[in-house]
């Protein structure tokens, strides 16, 4: 599954990317896209990492998470 961040707005980062996490988490592994903003990555890394999961920077602009455990 893959959530594509284009056109959320940056308050929205949180409550989208949480609601996708929970929603899809059976089918881990999961593809967030963030496109080329910086801040776009550092609000979704900080919502990963707040939700003590397990994800890496596939290429820039691209989260996998790998799975529920940190």
């Amino acid at each position: 599954m893959t959530l594509d961040l284009h056109g959320v707005r940056h308050y929205e980062v949180q409550q989208v990317v949480e609601d996708f996490i929970l929603t899809n988490q059976e089918s881990i592994p999961l593809i967030v896209i963030c496109g080329n903003s910086d801040k776009m990555i550092s609000l979704v890394s900080q919502t990963l990492s707040k939700l003590k999961l397990n994800f890496e920077s596939t290429n820039y602009g691209r989260i996998r998470v790998n799975s529920l455990d940190a």
